[in-house]
């Protein structure tokens, strides 16, 4: 789906369902990626979609199933965060008060702060520690309506605290409710203890943890922040090519705070997302369209450093794909709200109200690689989906700041009830 609505079969006639958990019945509006029926119903046979229809012809049943009355209310897929930090240790206010005091982002780093401030936190702490930090902030997705997240490494940038964080992140995962998706991120800054030998943290993220990671499966996809005193085209261009030689799929941090290529090389690698892109040239934009890679639009990102807003208008009359993410992280980004990410998508880059829904649903589930399964209201599709409190879906982007979720349902499961 390119911003828009997509594709989506949103009346399946099935005469008799043998087998079903739940029903869901006198929706206001169920949200399909084509269409947006009244008075609607959607059935659920374990973890997956069985019928959606109207409700008047929902077929009979063989035997009892929880039945929910959302009358008056909206069901959308379940929202997917494409783009989380949510493994990290401590907090990072004193930074927003020097921001907000005249300080840049790259002043706070190169004074110690920043990336290498929630480094030496994560290092000190343990996974158990992690995880507990970590939990409070995957529930309060949840309760945003967050089924799935992709969740990154970074903040350890030595073997031992990178496998820690992705092992967190694993373990969590088997908690639930919330699907993660792992990421690893060891190329997110050089660490201090590699700032007088860049080439030897490269060659230590090449030939050493890459193949760690790759060994124990404890990350899908590989991420490098490409940009001006982080990773370089080039460097970025190494670190991805070798781990796409040892079978993960390509992410990138790109053109987040100068037009340094970051897109261009995503497309040109392949990768499924470019992220950020608050300042992709025209090319690279381009590029996206023709290699079909994600933008990946992280707009709260923007709204706390003050910066200019990703050209969402541009990408999607361009033909690129959009998703947006909370970018959720101790630094730049300290929100699990992805609703009010919506919103400022609306209201800032001039996104209608169908184009977010889209960029948090059936193209946020494309730029993790799971638009198979997720992200749409379909028959076969995995049954995660969230049922808001208001009349028309507008209304999550338009009565912004508050949190709209009546039931959050995962795969099958009502995992949160307001």
């Amino acid at each position: 789906m390119r911003g828009g609505a997509g594709r989506a079969r949103a009346g399946v006639e099935l005469l008799t369902l043998a087998v079903s958990d739940m029903i869901i019945k006198n929706i206001a509006q169920l949200v399909c990626p084509s269409s947006i029926p009244t008075d609607s119903a959607i059935v659920l046979d374990g973890d997956r979609i069985t019928w959606l229809g109207r409700t008047v012809d929902l077929p009979p049943l063989q035997r009892d199933a929880e039945a929910i009355d959302a009358t008056g209310k909206v069901v959308l897929p379940g929202l997917i965060d494409s783009h989380t930090h949510l493994i990290f240790a401590g907090s990072r206010e004193d930074e927003f008060e020097q921001r907000l005091q005249g300080k840049t982002y790259q002043e706070i780093a190169a004074q110690g702060g920043g990336i290498s401030a929630t480094v030496r936190r994560v290092r000190q702490a343990s996974k158990e520690e992690l995880k507990a930090q970590a939990r409070p902030r995957l529930r309060r997705m949840s309760t945003f309506g967050v089924t799935t997240a992709e969740v990154k490494s970074g903040y350890g940038l030595a073997l031992p605290d990178e496998l820690k964080c992705l092992e967190a992140i694993a373990e969590l995962n088997s908690e639930g409710p919330v699907e993660l998706v792992p990421t690893f991120l060891g190329a997110h800054a050089v660490p201090p203890e590699y700032q007088s030998d860049r080439a030897g943290y490269i060659r230590l993220l090449c030939d050493t943890m890459l193949p760690e990671v790759a060994r124990n499966r404890l990350a899908e996809f590989c991420d490098v922040f490409c940009e001006q005193g982080v990773f370089s085209v080039s460097e970025s261009e190494a670190i991805l090519k070798r781990a796409r030689d040892l079978g993960f799929k390509l992410k990138l941090h790109a053109d987040e705070l100068s037009p340094l290529g970051g897109a261009e090389l995503a497309a040109r690698l392949g990768a499924i997302s470019a992220d950020h892109l608050l300042c992709a040239s025209d090319q690279g934009i381009d590029a996206l369209a023709k290699a079909g890679t994600v933008a990946a639009l992280l707009p709260g990102t923007a709204f706390f450093l003050g910066l200019p807003y990703a050209p969402a208008r541009k990408l999607i009359e361009r033909g690129v794909t959009v998703a947006l993410a909370s970018d959720c992280n101790p630094g730049t980004c300290p929100t699990e709200n992805l609703p009010l990410i919506g919103a400022m998508a609306c209201t800032q880059m001039k996104m209608l109200p169908r184009e977010v829904v889209a960029s948090l649903t059936i193209n946020a589930a494309a730029a993790v690689g799971r638009a198979d399964r997720l992200g749409s209201l379909e028959v076969g599709k995995q049954a995660d989906l969230v049922i808001f409190d208001v009349p028309d879906y507008r209304h999550l982007f338009y009565h912004f700041g508050v949190n709209h979720v009546w039931r959050v349902v995962k795969r099958g499961r009502v995992v949160h009830a307001a």
